[in-house]
């Protein structure tokens, strides 16, 4: 057999080749791969031959774009969809459920396919010109390196595929990175040119997160309810903080170091660091300075977790949002207001605290012109609940579209 080495314009050609069951090594940005139509199983069931790939390991699929994970995916969750408008073209391959249309061959007897769009404008004209998936792993004998140009694909497989489609050289060289999402949590199965860090980090930013905030008593929990109604998850910022001074070790470790004393037998003495930085505005600072980034470190993990289980919606429950930088992590920042009064009321009633007492908690407090000059929106808790309800759940609405 002769082994064609195909140019741009033998394009039309490539793809008649691919049309007919051949075998044709294409270029992407990361290694070439030994591509077929990756709707015929005979020709799947060659590549795997030439290879010398255990059956048992699944092939990828390249498409032209990723609108076209429909025709092949039961269903695309909307964390895929954001990764692949991060990611894509470009060396990412995401894992989902298959529709029987996939060849089982395709899928080494799975129920999964893993899609990519490859970065090379060569190859993703001749899959538009075919309009049909490639099955492509790389195009080395198993084990081999990955070829990076097509002189490389041609000292493994002249003479034994049609064709190879010279693109030049590979610029990353690396395989693509794959994800699975067709069950959560989602997991990186293979790092390649993208790191697991680079990859999470992009889903987490694809969710909503809104920072709730407020003074004490103005009604920020029904605005947290109406995130729990639409299946969001809620961070509340201040639980965090009491738990990483139970828990987190390197921090009680800083907090040692800055303010002696305040830390024994490894647990905090609040009542201790209490009398420190309030008589101290510099120690305060410290403190705050010290504590937020713990806070920040936490809520963004947490945040990333939910990511992993398909979260798409989160709220920050802070108030200090701004003040602890959480603010420029969310997508929108909602504050509650309430009349003066009406916080008094509900404080005294909530906590069996004094009017005097309830009064200068609140004055302690931002103002609400404060919340105002700084968040997306306010909303003025001055009616029923039932009617507080309804304006958080159309902001909500309005936010995630739903």
């Amino acid at each position: 057999m002769e082994t064609r080495r195909f140019t741009h314009e033998d394009l039309a050609e490539a793809t008649a080749v691919l049309r007919a069951g051949g075998v044709v090594a294409v270029p992407t940005e990361t290694v070439y791969g030994l591509c077929c139509s990756g709707l015929d199983a005979r020709a799947v069931e060659r590549i795997y031959g030439l290879k010398g790939r255990p059956a048992v390991k699944p092939l990828s699929l390249m498409i032209h774009d990723f609108a076209a994970a429909e025709r092949y995916c039961i269903f695309v969750p909307t964390g895929a969809q954001a990764l692949a408008d991060r990611f894509l073209p470009g060396p990412l391959t995401i894992v989902l459920p298959a529709r029987e249309t996939v060849p089982d061959i395709v899928r080494a007897g799975g129920d999964t396919v893993g899609l990519r769009c490859p970065d090379h404008p060569l190859t993703l004209e001749l899959l538009r010109e075919l309009d049909a998936p490639l099955a492509g792993p790389s195009a080395n004998p198993s084990g081999a390196p990955s070829p990076r140009s097509a002189q490389a694909v041609l000292d493994y497989f002249d003479g034994q595929i049609e064709g190879v489609l010279d693109g030049g050289e590979c610029a990353v060289g690396v395989e693509s990175s794959i994800i699975d999402m067709s069950k959560t949590p989602y997991r990186i199965l293979r790092v390649g040119a993208l790191s697991e860090e680079t990859v999470f980090a992009a889903l987490e930013s694809a969710m909503t997160v809104i920072g709730v905030t407020g003074g004490t008593g103005s009604g920020k929990t029904t605005a947290l309810e109406a995130v729990r109604e639409q299946g969001g998850l809620v961070i509340d910022c201040d639980a965090v903080y009491h738990e990483l001074l139970r828990t987190d070790r390197e921090l009680l470790g800083v907090l040692d170091a800055r303010f002696p004393g305040v830390i024994r037998g490894g647990v905090l003495d609040r009542k201790a660091l209490g009398g420190i930085v309030f008589a101290d505005p510099a120690a305060l600072l410290d403190l705050n300075a010290l504590t937020h980034g713990a806070v920040r470190r936490e809520v963004d993990r947490r945040l990333q977790d939910w990511a992993k289980m398909g979260g798409e919606l989160a709220a920050v429950d802070a108030i200090a949002l701004f003040e602890s930088g959480l603010g420029e992590r969310c997508t929108h920042t909602l504050a509650v207001t309430a009349p003066r009064e009406r916080r008094v009321e509900r404080l005294m009633r909530r906590e069996g605290i004094s009017r005097d007492y309830a009064e200068k908690r609140i004055d302690a407090q931002k103002s609400d012109t404060y919340f105002a000059e700084r968040c997306d929106k306010i909303l003025i808790n001055d009616g029923t609940l039932e009617s507080l309800r309804e304006k958080c759940r159309a902001q909500i609405t309005e936010w995630t579209g739903r």
